[in-house]
């Protein structure tokens, strides 16, 4: 999945569980633009979304990017005081307020090793609250929990320690890290409690019993007493009371705010999760169901997938087995009195983003994401987030995150039934005469030159040629082809020639000839 300019590269490497990384986040390694206010994202790796009733909010490989009109216009973060050059590994949204962590990668002794680099929250999205990443002082090493003294293994340093995910309730923010485990604060992160939940061998926990164990992450990784359930991916608040858990150990639920635990596994149900790795939760509050994305962790007996419970967790559904899932969202129905009147699942994966409308019964998968107005497409199968808002009773705007860009769909009511809009980071063009080409450099054969331009205040017919370095020509990418006006158009080049050949590395020219009689050029770097 690595590419150049503009593109998403995976670059997390932790602890392994059964020959599997443990989960990513994305981090893209070249340079990035200053200006904050664009027509699109600065990012086409897209790690969450979460959307508010008047704001959109896109966890990105380029910091975070906002929208509070439906994506017309974007406010991204990066290279801002607040968030630097980060990128984002979990947000959240909740009245108002949002929240945001953020992280990136170091290279220690010749392996490239996950670091989170603080959280950050607003309530009006113009002004931001920096906090460092949590972490213990040495002598953290004994925490109370009711009539019994937990000891703990204290995490001083924020390498290995990213938030992976929030979750905000009325009184708390609530933060999960592979080492630092699950983590509250009441003070708006000014200080953060460790929450004790059980070892791998204990099904629950409460503050009356007599307990004998320590707080470590990781079996294997920093002594005999360490807990896969203790590394913490996933959070979900259904409300003040009831919390949800995700580990590489299992799930875990509460329903007192944290204080007592129930643990989840693949072995101790009759009716069990998929897979004890659970790296998304997700909320169904019409169907009153919670779901997760279930992965294999230790056991061959467990399996990728997802799986939901409508009874609180006693018993679960497995779906969609054998797929590797990212997340969970959910698309509402509205009655004429704007109350929840159905709901449709949604669930991103690396074999595309599935939708059932029957509680996972029968799924549909997204095909033909192609822009109704530019005919952009999205040429992948790898989609990490999604998330949706009602427009009225019957419409909503659906948003889906890939690993080539955003997507939104104006929902109408069926099983991905509307019309698309596709969101390509680039460059915003200067004047109505100006041409840009992204990737470039470009990798023909591993990805697509897109050529962006305007045909300026009317449609118009467009020919689009490419040339060598020599003006011999190489290819005609569109010839007469209708464009649009006031709009930006992106053309694509797959890096070949006219008869179906790879381009060898060099540099290209391609000229733009609209039939107003305007013609625009631009240079394009081939290199492999």
């Amino acid at each position: 999945m690595k590419k150049l300019f503009f593109y998403v590269m995976f670059i997390f490497c932790s602890a392994n569980i059964s020959g599997q990384n443990l989960p990513e986040y994305f981090q893209l390694g070249n340079k990035g633009l200053a200006k904050t206010s664009s027509s699109t994202p600065l990012s086409n790796g897209i790690t969450d979304i979460v959307v508010g009733q008047n704001i959109v909010l896109l966890g990105t490989s380029r910091g975070l990017s906002t929208s509070t009109d439906n994506g017309d216009t974007w406010k991204n973060y990066y290279k801002t005081s607040d968030f630097g050059t980060e990128s984002i590994s979990a947000i959240a949204y909740k009245n108002g307020v949002i929240w945001a962590a953020t992280a990136h990668s170091e290279d220690i002794n010749g392996a490239s090793v996950q670091v989170g680099s603080g959280l950050h929250y607003s309530t009006d999205g113009k002004t931001w609250t920096n906090i460092p990443q949590p972490v213990d002082d040495p002598g953290d090493s004994l925490i109370s929990y009711g009539i019994n003294t937990i000891r703990a293994l204290p995490v001083t340093v924020p390498q290995q320690n990213v938030t992976f995910d929030i979750a905000l309730t009325d009184s708390a923010v609530w933060i999960t890290s592979w080492a630092g485990g699950l983590r509250k604060s009441t003070d708006n992160g000014k200080t953060w409690q460790r929450v004790i939940l059980p070892p791998d061998f204990l099904d629950s926990i409460k503050p009356t019993d007599t307990l004998s164990f320590s707080l470590q992450p990781v079996a294997g990784s920093f002594g005999p007493e360490a807990y896969l359930n203790h590394a913490l991916f996933s959070v979900l608040a259904v409300d003040n009371n009831t919390i949800y858990a995700g580990s590489a150990g299992g799930l875990n639920k509460s329903t007192d705010g944290g204080i007592s635990w129930q643990h989840f596994t693949n072995t101790n149900q009759k009716h069990p999760i998929s897979g004890n790795w659970v790296i998304g939760l997700g909320y169904d509050k019409f169907e009153k169901t919670v779901w997760a994305v279930t992965r294999q962790a230790t056991s061959q007996n467990e399996i990728n997938g997802v799986s939901a419970s409508s009874d609180g967790g006693n018993n679960w559904d497995t779906f969609l087995l054998g797929k590797t899932a990212w997340n969970i969202a959910f698309r509402y129905y509205l009655d004429g009195n704007g109350n929840l009147n159905s709901s449709d699942v949604i669930v991103p994966t690396n074999s595309g983003a599935f939708r059932s409308n029957d509680n996972g019964n029968t799924w549909i998968n997204a095909t033909g994401i192609v822009d109704s107005q530019t005919g952009l497409s999205i040429n992948t199968d790898v989609f990490y987030a999604a998330d949706s808002k009602n427009i009225n009773s019957g419409d909503a705007y659906v948003w889906i995150g890939s690993a080539e860009g955003t997507v939104r769909l104006t929902d109408t009511g069926g099983m991905w039934e509307g019309t698309w809009k596709v969101f390509l980071a680039s460059q915003d063009l200067t004047s109505d005469n100006s041409t840009y080409a992204f990737p470039n450099p470009f990798a023909p054969g591993l990805e697509k030159v897109k050529i962006k331009y305007t045909t300026g205040n009317s449609s118009a017919k467009v020919t689009i040629r490419i040339f060598d370095f020599d003006m011999n020509l190489v290819k005609t990418v569109i010839q007469n082809a209708p464009r649009n006006s006031n709009i930006d158009n992106i053309d694509i080049w797959n890096g070949t020639d006219e008869f179906g050949n790879i381009v060898p590395n060099g540099v290209y020219f391609y000229r733009i000839d609209i039939d107003s009689g305007q013609t625009l050029y631009g240079k394009i770097i081939a290199l492999k």
